[in-house]
């Protein structure tokens, strides 16, 4: 069927054209993301929501949102997403932070010049009449410090104007590495030492935990006297509070922010203080920018919908739309080997081994891995998928490792999954044939080659006569028809397995007749998503 997808905040209609360009029915209800219980309502038809701010994408209304497949946010800031719950709920979340980049990086530079020259002050005085020329003395951004708290994306365009402004700049980021640094020609620091030395301070960071209130009242008393703080990041950054008291003690010279710890913020402490500069979270405001971030949601939700490629995904690792062709086959096998190793574990799993051989070891392995975890947890939630699973595990507090190799064998590439429980493990192996098609190579360390079917059979026993009559006799008396049959052994006469692809799953009498007759180990029916 056709997917559909639901807008349901302010988006370019050049956006909507692509959804329905693209072949995905969209219904375009701008407001509808004002009114909860309306959205709640309606959510359950679409396999899609594109959002901007407005719409709160609660547990609620993922509850409600049966068919959900992915929330996509045109913008950076996806706080009004519950992405736990949508985690659970299996649910990609997608935002766009590319597209905005721009704009918000010249909107930080614009309010480092609007504080240096107290722009707005000075513009209101004139406009009453005054003429304060004296009352404005200003200063120059050349040769001052600039202290970026963020690097990235956005951060890393502040550090390239601020070049171009002849300022010194110095970075602290963590994930910065000091090539990179040297590459955007910016020195980078310690947290504390940006906040000796910095003239001007801007943020480019997210909300995280590790972020929130960064600028504490602790670091901000460790700031040089006659530093101005620019915050066109997140609310929450910075303690508001005691960067009023640092405004009004002069030890902070000015500040200017485009955000806030409550948004809309109608009353705060920083309004009304001289010398700050205050903007209604105008960062991405710009035409381009707009039409840039509903574009790109299109196009990203369209991919994922109608080919499985991730973009910009928060919850599950990025596949890009080459990836998601070559990797099919691979994700696809991937989820088999999991299933297997999860139909066959009855005890509670502690961790999850998987090695990667050859070809696939250059693979996109977080996505690989998502895939192995998610056919492993079927068995205990048969809802569980690619977001979802690894959430699932961590709660269960399995420990997941992989190890990748060179080719090693005869395949040019190879998955193999071990399962570890208090009592075992078990292991099996598989790979992608030229024809696309994933088949079964190894299991319990003994090598087969066995196509995958959606009803399977597999056995254990002893390398003695009588294995394949008895199976092909019990199958026969009982209407049950192989597609496909496989043998393997671990020596003459030692252990053996076999595994049957059949057109039919066999029922409990088929099980129960297999058992009696005393040939096998074990007899554990199979079944895979096809």
């Amino acid at each position: 069927m056709m997917p559909k997808v639901l807008v349901s905040d302010k988006l370019s209609e050049t956006a909507v054209q692509i959804f329905r360009d693209r072949g995905i029915e969209v219904d375009f209800e701008p407001d509808l993301g004002k009114d909860k219980d309306a959205l709640a309502a309606k959510v359950g038809d679409y396999d899609g929501l594109a959002i901007r701010s407005a719409t709160k994408v609660t547990e609620k209304i993922l509850n409600a949102a049966t068919n959900l497949k992915v929330v996509a946010r045109a913008g950076i800031g996806t706080d009004n997403v519950d992405k736990v719950a949508a985690s659970k709920k299996g649910v990609i979340v997608m935002n766009t932070p590319f597209g905005n980049m721009i704009t918000t990086a010249e909107h930080a530079i614009a309010m480092m010049f609007a504080v240096a020259r107290q722009i707005p002050e000075a513009s209101a005085s004139t406009h009453a009449g005054k003429w304060e020329k004296s009352k404005f003395m200003g200063v120059e951004l050349t040769n001052k410090v600039l202290g970026v708290i963020g690097a990235g994306n956005i951060g890393g365009i502040v550090c390239d104007r601020a070049r171009g402004l002849k300022m010194k700049v110095i970075a602290y980021d963590p994930f910065l590495s000091t090539e990179k640094a040297d590459k955007m020609g910016v020195e980078k620091v310690e947290l504390d030492e940006l906040l000796e030395r910095a003239e001007f301070i801007t943020l480019h960071v997210p909300l995280t935990d590790q972020t929130r209130n960064i600028l504490s009242a602790e670091n901000l008393a460790k700031t040089k006297k006659g530093v101005r703080i620019i915050n066109c990041a997140r609310g929450g950054l910075v303690d508001e509070e005691a960067l009023a008291e640092l405004l009004k003690s002069s030890h902070v010279a000015g500040a200017a922010f485009d955000v806030f710890a409550e948004e809309p913020a109608k009353e705060n402490a920083l309004f009304n203080l001289p010398n700050v500069v205050c903007t209604p979270h105008l960062g991405a405001a710009t035409t381009e920018a707009q039409e840039n971030v509903a574009l790109q949601v299109a196009e990203q939700m369209s991919d994922y919908l109608l080919t499985g490629a991730v973009t910009n995904a928060l919850n599950m690792p990025s596949v890009t739309a080459e990836e998601a062709k070559v990797m099919g086959p691979w994700i696809k096998l991937a989820d088999h080997l999991g299933s297997f190793a999860g139909q066959m574990t009855e005890e509670p799993i502690k961790a999850i081994n998987i090695l990667y051989d050859g070809c696939a070891s250059d693979m996109n392995l977080d996505a690989l891995n998502c895939a192995v975890v998610a056919g492993i947890m079927k068995k205990a939630n048969p809802d569980v998928n690619l977001v979802s699973a690894p959430v699932i595990a961590k709660e269960r507090g399995i420990k997941i490792s992989t190890t990748s190799q060179d080719k090693a064998g005869a395949f040019d590439g190879y998955i193999r999954v071990t399962v570890i429980t208090d009592d075992r493990e078990r292991s099996i192996g598989g790979t992608v044939f030229s024809d696309g098609k994933p088949r079964f190579i190894q299991i319990k360390g003994i090598n087969i080659d066995a196509e995958v079917g959606r009803h399977m059979l597999y056995t254990t026993n002893n390398d003695v006569p009588g294995i394949i009559g008895a199976l092909g006799q019990t199958m026969g008396a009982n209407g049950v028809n192989i597609a496909n049959f496989t043998l393997g052994r671990s020596d003459v006469g030692k252990d053996a397995i076999a595994l049957l692809y059949l057109d039919d799953a066999p029922n409990a009498d088929v099980l129960h007749q297999l058992k009696t007759t005393g040939l096998f180990a074990s007899v554990h029916p199979l079944e895979f998503d096809m």
